[in-house]
């Protein structure tokens, strides 16, 4: 569902002509008006099970095989900047993957498409642990990029789903309880990976993927009900494909909320593209030890989403992303400047970013949300573009990482500290000129 059951007037609806011959509008936008309840049958408490759930296969996916990612490089005798590449391979197909799934769940709704998303997911990563279907490096690659092609099915879906039920402001109160459950799964997935890499091997931590996709196909076939209540018949349609995403890359809305995800998760990749170089092979952890890192990392991630919840509520959206913005500059520069000085310690490394993760946990819920707000008539595609643009901020951040990591912690620190500037500009400037509630 797009909205409130019932007609909506022209001011708040998207014009789309696609006849034969004529001249396609651009979308039109307009605030959506206010909910005071949900416009979906869905219990609220299921509505963000599911929404931890289906969110939270990103971090699982990333997280759960990091422990083992020195491993998997010397077990395929591969250098570091490949096995970097199973990483954001994955994400740029999660990425992309976005700009096709956004129409196909706009015109057929958001269940079929979760529920192939999640098949092709199970399928590909069973793939991906098997030896005898990813024996090089080059295949587990493939698979890795199939993976994440489902993958963005299942994230796209979930952020759409939010906007069909939920006004704006509601929705990123619901967002950041969803991305609380994202975090705890966070939590155990690394440490997990560890335990699985550490009793068996690399490919028993892929293994684990393919039973996480299974137990979600599960719990969306039989509990999960359709949140697109009117279906675009023409969000196919190429003339109509190609308005859409004009008019959402012309709304100034959505281009500061997108800039300001984008830019706190690529801080996040630069951490997680990199800690397990560091933090084992730098700075002497065990696989273990390391996923305790990767467990208060994600913890106070956690406490990010908490105080987004309280934060709404008095300052409003805006605001709260200004305060965020606070804890990412502190942590960014903190962390940049220590090892600027020389100082390549674990806590140098792990309490600045500890700080980061906090205003992490407030920029996503209000970026995603604040992105796809002005757009409930093509939640599907607005939350697709978002997801795109953040996947291609990551590869890129990636592709740079491979070429400069040079056995130190200095590409993650000032990766990081380069993110929390770029975070605190755009928090302090695009988001409180075009991101106040009213105009979302």
């Amino acid at each position: 569902m797009a909205g409130p059951p019932g007609g909506r007037s022209a001011s708040n609806s998207w014009t789309l002509c696609s006849c034969a011959g004529a001249d396609v509008q651009a979308a039109r936008q307009a605030p959506a008006p206010a909910l005071t309840q949900p416009t979906s049958n869905l219990p609220a408490g299921l509505m963000v099970w599911l929404l931890a759930l289906l969110l939270g296969i990103q971090p699982v996916t990333t997280d759960l095989y990091l422990p083992a990612l020195p491993a998997l490089a010397s077990s395929l005798g591969a250098p570091m900047a490949h096995a970097q590449l199973t990483l954001s391979a994955l994400l740029l197909a999660f990425g992309g993957s976005q700009l096709v799934w956004g129409p196909l769940s706009d015109r057929f709704g958001r269940r079929p498409v979760l529920l192939c998303g999640l098949t092709a997911y199970t399928l590909a990563s069973a793939a991906a642990a098997s030896s005898a279907m990813a024996p090089t490096m080059a295949l587990l690659i493939v698979w890795r990029v199939l993976q994440g092609a489902a993958m963005g099915a299942v994230v796209m879906s979930a952020r759409a789903m939010v906007r069909d039920v939920y006004a704006p402001t509601e929705g990123a109160r619901v967002m950041s309880r969803g991305l609380t459950g994202l975090g705890v799964l966070a939590c155990i997935s690394a440490p997990l990976g560890g335990l699985l890499s550490e009793l068996y091997d690399w490919r028993a931590a892929l293994g684990a993927l393919a039973v996480f996709g299974a137990a979600c196909w599960t719990l969306v076939a039989l509990r999960f009900e359709e949140t697109l209540r009117h279906k675009n018949l023409a969000a196919l349609r190429p003339a109509v494909l190609l308005a859409t995403w004009r008019g959402i890359l012309k709304n100034p809305t959505f281009l500061a909320f997108s800039a300001l995800s984008a830019a706190s998760y690529g801080g996040l990749f630069t951490f997680l593209a990199t800690s397990s170089f560091v933090f084992i092979g730098v700075l002497g952890l065990s696989k273990a030890q390391y996923g305790a890192v990767m467990f208060f990392n994600s913890l106070f991630y956690i406490a990010g989403t908490y105080l987004c919840r309280r934060l709404l509520p008095r300052w409003g959206v805006a605001k709260s992303v200004a305060v965020a913005a606070g804890f990412s500059l502190v942590g960014g520069t903190t962390m940049g400047v220590l090892v600027w000085c020389g100082v390549h310690t674990l806590w140098a490394i792990l309490l600045p970013q500890l700080l980061f993760m906090v205003g992490h946990g407030i920029h996503q819920p209000c970026g995603q949300t604040g992105a796809v707000g002005p757009f409930p008539q093509a939640a599907g595609a607005a939350s697709a573009v978002n997801g795109f643009l953040m996947m291609a901020v990551a590869f890129g951040v990636g592709s740079w990482l491979g070429q400069h990591m040079d056995g130190s912690v200095r590409p993650l620190a000032y990766g990081v500290w380069l993110s929390s500037v770029l975070i605190a500009l755009t928090a302090w400037t695009l988001v409180q000129k075009y991101g106040e509630p009213e105009r979302v």
